[in-house]
């Protein structure tokens, strides 16, 4: 969602010209699977001389590098939805600063409350799944102990409504 055209948080920061690697995932976001790195000549060296996993493994098949560009041709064209998504984001962000629950600070679609406890989380995410929310909780030792948390995913084609109901029985919660 970051970048003009969703070109990724280094091109809207204006930085190309001073990372030494950018990496490119195509899982996730894009609903496709791998990865690739850009960089200099001397990195692409390095990376095809030391890189176990990458001297070790095949090349992608064309379907997949077929999916990958029609998702950045897609990615493209969504700035409708890039724009929803920001405002989703920016929406949840001022309403839940009125609770009295952590969270961990993010400016992307993936916004974390901390519920300190594996087993205070898992209920937290349960009530919420009973009430139709598809949010997760994230356990000790995946975090660490006492930083547990309910990860919530924002998409575009969430509405304010939604997002709106989800703080609303956050609230009840809490």
């Amino acid at each position: 969602i970051f970048g003009k055209k969703g070109r990724g948080k280094v091109v809207e920061l204006n930085l190309q010209e001073k990372v030494f690697a950018t990496v490119y995932t195509f899982g996730k976001a894009l609903g496709c699977h791998g990865a690739a790195i850009c960089g200099s000549a001397s990195l692409k060296n390095y990376l095809i001389n030391f890189s176990r996993s990458f001297i070790y493994t095949t090349a992608m098949p064309l379907h997949s590098l077929v999916a990958i560009q029609c998702a950045y041709q897609l990615l493209a064209q969504s700035d409708d939805e890039r724009k929803n998504l920001s405002e989703l984001i920016v929406y949840f962000r001022n309403e839940i600063k009125s609770l009295s629950i952590e969270r961990v600070e993010s400016f992307s679609p993936i916004q974390c409350l901390v519920f300190s406890g594996n087993e205070t989380v898992k209920n937290v995410a349960a009530q919420l799944q009973n009430k139709g929310f598809d949010v997760r909780p994230i356990l000790y030792p995946t975090v660490a102990k006492g930083k547990e948390r309910l990860r919530i995913c924002l998409h575009s084609h969430n509405t304010k409504e939604q997002v709106k109901a989800l703080i609303e029985n956050i609230k009840l919660i809490e």
